[in-house]
C-alpha cells in the first residue's frame, strides 16, 4: 500500500534545497509535487487542497534546524499533517456495554464484510479473550449465510444459524436473545450489500439499526475504489450513524487514496486495515504508523509487534541454541525460519514496514517476493531428513528428484542450496567469541549506500 505515494514524495522532499527556514519560494515547487502526487493516489481534490493548505501555514517561518535539510524540516511538517488528516491516533472498538454487545457491518456489494467479520473475531477473541456470536442477515444470497457459518467455524466462534424465509429484522432480535443465552460478550451482525442509491435496502438496515442499538456500525469498503471509498462511507454516514470504517484489500491497492480521505470526508475513524483472504490478515489503524510507512520511513512498531504474536518463541530460542553451540544450520532450520517469516504477513508485508524500502528498485522487489519463499519450502519438503541434515550429500541425481518432487527447475535447487550455504557460514560467525561484532566488522565495506549499521 502506499508504493506510488511513497516514491514520489521521497523523490520530491530530496529536491528540496536551501538554508536557514522554510518560505513559500522555497516550498512552493515541493508543495506542487506533494499535491500532484496525493492526486494521483486518488486522494479527493477537496481533501488534498486542505491538507497542502495546512502544510503551507505550518511550514513557512520554520526554522530548519542545524544538520537537517530543509527536505527533511518539510518531511517533518507534511508527517504531522498527514497523521492528523488520517485521525491523530488509533480508535479502537469501543464494546463497554451490557452483553452482548452488538456489532452492525454494513457495506457495498463484494467490499469483503462477512470475511472482515471473521477477521475481527480471530483478532477478538485472541487479543481479548471475548466470546462471540456471529448471525448474518443476508437474505439475499444464500452463499453469504454459508460463508459466514464456515469462517466461523475456522475462527472457533458461535454461529447463529438464519433462513432466506426470513426477516432481517426478525433474524437479529432473534439473535440477540440466543447471544444472551450463550453469555456472549459481542454478537457481530452481517448485512446484506448495497449500493448507497438502494433506497429500499437502505431504509431495510436503518430499521435494522434502529431495532438492535448496536454499540458500533462499521462500514467496510474496499480501499482499491479509491475516493470512491470516501464518497460512499460518507452517504452511508448520512443515512446510518457510522462508528467506524474497516478498509479492505489494502495490500492491493498501491496508492492509499481511500485512507488518505475516508476521515477528511465522513469524520469517521478507520479503524482497521485488511489484508489478503487469511484469517489473520487485519491490523489496527494507526495514522502515525501509517504516515511513516507513506513517507517511507518504515513501520518497525508494528513489526515488533507482530514478531511477538506470531513468532514462535520456542523455536526461536532452539536455534539461538544451537548456533551459539556451534552445531551448524540445517536445511530443517532455514525451513522454519521461512515458514516464521510467511507467518509475519510474507516479504511484501515486512518490506513495506522497513524503513528505506522505497527506495529499492523494483527489480529488487520483485525478486523478494513470497512466491520465492513458499519455491524454497517445497524444495526442502521434496528432500529426506538426511539430506536436510548433509546438503553436501545432494549431487545430481538428487537434485533432479528434489526439483521433480518440488514441480521446479534444477537451477531453483541450486540457488536454494547456495543461499543455505552463505547463511550456514554467517552462522557460524556468531557462533564463535565475539561472534556479532565480529560480524559487522567484516561486513564493513559491503553494505549498500545509506545502509545504517
Amino acid at each position: 500500500m502506499f508504493e506510488n505515494l511513497t516514491k514520489r514524495l521521497s523523490d520530491t522532499v530530496g529536491k528540496l534545497r536551501g538554508q536557514g527556514r522554510l518560505t513559500e519560494d522555497n516550498i512552493q515547487d515541493a508543495l506542487r509535487e506533494v499535491r500532484m502526487a496525493l492526486l494521483e493516489a486518488d486522494v479527493s481534490l477537496p481533501v488534498v487542497k486542505a491538507f497542502i493548505d495546512r502544510v503551507r501555514v505550518e511550514a513557512i517561518g520554520k526554522e530548519v534546524i542545524e544538520n537537517i535539510t530543509p527536505g527533511q524540516a518539510l518531511i517533518k511538517v507534511v508527517q504531522d499533517q498527514l497523521v492528523h488528516l488520517m485521525g491523530d491516533e488509533n480508535q479502537d472498538l469501543q464494546l463497554n456495554a451490557q452483553p452482548p454487545a452488538v456489532v452492525l457491518v454494513a457495506g457495498l456489494q463484494g467490499a469483503g464484510k462477512t470475511t472482515s467479520i471473521a477477521k475481527l473475531c480471530n483478532y477478538l477473541s485472541e487479543k481479548k479473550n471475548k466470546k462471540i456470536s456471529v448471525v448474518s442477515c443476508d437474505i439475499y444470497r444464500p452463499a453469504a449465510i454459508k460463508q459466514l457459518q464456515m469462517l466461523a467455524q475456522q475462527v472457533g466462534v458461535n454461529f447463529i444459524p438464519s433462513e432466506v424465509s426470513e426477516k432481517p429484522l426478525d433474524i437479529a432480535q432473534r439473535a440477540i436473545k440466543q447471544a444472551q443465552l450463550n453469555h456472549s460478550d459481542i454478537l457481530f451482525v452481517d448485512t446484506a450489500g448495497r449500493l448507497h442509491v438502494d433506497e429500499q435496502m437502505m431504509e431495510e438496515i436503518r430499521e435494522l439499526y434502529q431495532a438492535v442499538n448496536p454499540v458500533e456500525t462499521l462500514f467496510v469498503v474496499d480501499s482499491m475504489s479509491g475516493q470512491d471509498a470516501a464518497l460512499s462511507a460518507k452517504a452511508f454516514n448520512e443515512a446510518l450513524p457510522l462508528t467506524g470504517v474497516i478498509l479492505t484489500k489494502t495490500d492491493g491497492d498501491a496508492r492509499g487514496g481511500a485512507a488518505l480521505s475516508v476521515r477528511e470526508i465522513t469524520g469517521k475513524p478507520i479503524k482497521f486495515l485488511g489484508t489478503g483472504e487469511k484469517i489473520d490478515g487485519l491490523e489496527p489503524f494507526h495514522p502515525d504508523r501509517v504516515a511513516s510507512r507513506i513517507l517511507g520511513m518504515g513501520d518497525i512498531v508494528s513489526l515488533v509487534e507482530e514478531a511477538q504474536q506470531k513468532v514462535d518463541h520456542k523455536e526461536a530460542d532452539r536455534l539461538a541454541k544451537k548456533i551459539k553451540s556451534g552445531k551448524g544450520f540445517s536445511l530443517s532450520d532455514l525451513r522454519a525460519q521461512l515458514v516464521q517469516m510467511q507467518s509475519m504477513g510474507g516479504i511484501g508485508n515486512m518490506l513495506d514496514k522497513l524503513p528505506g524500502t522505497a527506495a529499492m528498485s523494483e527489480a529488487i522487489k520483485a525478486k523478494a517476493d513470497d512466491k520465492s519463499v513458499t519455491h524454497m519450502v517445497a524444495i526442502i519438503d521434496s528432500m529426506t531428513p538426511k539430506e536436510r541434515r548433509y546438503p553436501d550429500l545432494i549431487k545430481a541425481s538428487r537434485k533432479q528428484r528434489i526439483a521433480k518432487g518440488a514441480g521446479l527447475q534444477v537451477q531453483d535447487v541450486n540457488r536454494l542450496l547456495k543461499q543455505h550455504t552463505q547463511m550456514s557460514k554467517m552462522m557460524k560467525k556468531f557462533s564463535k567469541k565475539g561472534g556479532m561484532k565480529n560480524f559487522m566488522r567484516s561486513m564493513q565495506g559491503k553494505m549498500p549506500p545509506n545502509m545504517p549499521m
